[in-house]
C-alpha cells in the first residue's frame, strides 16, 4: 500500500494530488497545508473525483510530521512575496521559501522515504531540505519538466512525435539550465540538423510566463513530473528521468537518474566542451546562492 503525502495545497498540489488520485499505483495520499483550510477543501474535492471515476484512493488530511509514515512527500508550498523580477524569475522565492522549506526539513529529520521538492528555486531548495532533514533520498523536480519540454518544442518544430526525440536537460531548473544538444536524438539517431538551441533556450524560458499570463501559474507540467519521478523513485518503474541530486561538494543540480527498482545510478550523457562550461556555471551559481542563505542566516543568528 503507497501512501504519498503532499504538502502545499496550491495549483502544483492540488494537480499532484488529482494524478496520485487517479494513478491506479498510490492507494493513500495525505495533504498538508498552512492553515489546513486549503487542505480540507482538496481532499474533499478528490474524494468527489474518486467517487465520480471510481478511485479506490484513501485520501487524508494530515500534519507533515505525521507523513513520516509516507512511503514518499512531495513538498511544494509557496511562500507569500511578490516579484517583479523579469530574469532569473524563479530565484526570486529564494529568501522567502527558505523560511518554509527549513522547517519543513526539521520534521523530516532522518526520514527513510522519498522527499521530491518541487518549490522553487527547486536546486537550492533541493539541497535546502537535504541538508537540514539528513534525508538520503531528496531530490528535486524540475530539469526533468525542462527535459519535457525540449523534447516536445523539438519534435514540434521536426514535426515528428515527441516519443521520437531523446535528449536531456540539465543544470539549474532555471536561467542556467543546460540543453544536451550534441547527444540529442531522434527515431534513435543523431539530429539530422543542428539543435537550435538559442531558439529554443528563448521558448523555454517564456513558455512558463505564456501559461501563467493565461491560467495563474503553472500546474500541469510540473505536477506530472513530480509523479513520474515517484513513479521511478517508489520503484514503479523503471527508466531515467532528470532530477535535481546530489553533484559535488554539495550542490545540488538536474541530472539524469536511471532508476531500477528504485534504486538510481547517475547517467549522465558525454557533454560537448560548450555543454560542460554552461554546466559548471549553473554549478557556481547555484554554489554562490546557497552560500548567501547561509551567510544571511548566520547574520540572523545572535553570537
Amino acid at each position: 500500500m503507497t501512501a504519498v503525502g503532499v504538502i502545499g495545497a496550491g495549483a502544483v498540489g492540488q494537480a499532484v494530488g488529482m494524478l496520485l488520485a487517479a494513478s491506479g499505483w498510490c492507494r493513500t495520499v495525505a495533504v498538508a497545508s498552512r492553515s489546513g483550510r486549503s487542505a480540507a477543501a482538496l481532499v474533499t474535492d478528490l474524494e468527489d473525483m474518486g467517487q465520480a471515476g471510481g478511485s479506490p484512493v484513501r485520501l487524508v488530511t494530515a500534519a507533515p510530521a505525521h507523513m513520516r509514515a509516507c512511503d514518499a512527500v512531495v513538498v511544494c508550498p509557496r511562500a507569500a512575496f511578490t516579484s517583479t523580477a523579469t530574469r532569473d524569475v524563479r530565484m526570486a522565492g529564494l529568501r522567502a521559501n527558505r523560511v518554509l522549506l527549513r522547517r519543513l526539513a526539521r520534521q523530516f529529520t532522518a526520514y527513510s522515504g522519498v522527499v521530491l521538492v518541487v518549490t522553487n528555486p527547486v536546486d537550492v531548495m533541493t539541497r535546502l531540505f537535504a541538508e537540514e532533514s539528513g534525508c538520503a533520498r531528496v531530490l528535486g523536480v524540475g530539469s526533468n519538466t525542462d527535459s519535457a519540454r525540449y523534447r516536445a518544442i523539438l519534435a514540434r518544430r521536426l514535426r515528428v512525435p515527441a516519443a521520437a526525440v531523446h535528449g536531456h536537460v540539465i543544470g539549474e531548473h532555471g536561467d542556467h539550465a543546460v540543453i544536451c544538444a550534441s547527444t540529442t536524438t531522434v527515431h534513435g539517431r543523431r539530429m539530422p540538423v543542428p539543435v537550435p538551441v538559442t531558439e529554443i533556450r528563448e521558448e523555454l524560458a517564456a513558455r512558463p510566463g505564456r501559461i501563467a499570463d493565461g491560467i495563474g501559474r503553472t500546474r500541469c507540467g510540473p505536477a506530472a513530473a513530480t509523479v513520474t519521478a515517484l513513479a521511478h523513485a517508489l520503484g514503479v518503474t523503471d527508466g531515467v528521468v532528470e532530477l535535481s541530486a546530489h553533484w559535488r561538494d554539495g550542490v545540488h543540480l538536474g541530472v539524469p537518474l536511471h532508476f531500477t527498482g528504485g534504486r538510481r545510478t547517475e547517467c549522465m550523457p558525454t557533454l560537448a566542451p560548450d555543454e560542460a562550461s554552461q554546466l559548471a556555471a549553473a554549478e557556481s551559481k547555484l554554489r554562490a546562492a546557497y552560500e548567501t542563505l547561509q551567510a544571511a542566516e548566520k547574520e540572523k543568528t545572535p553570537a
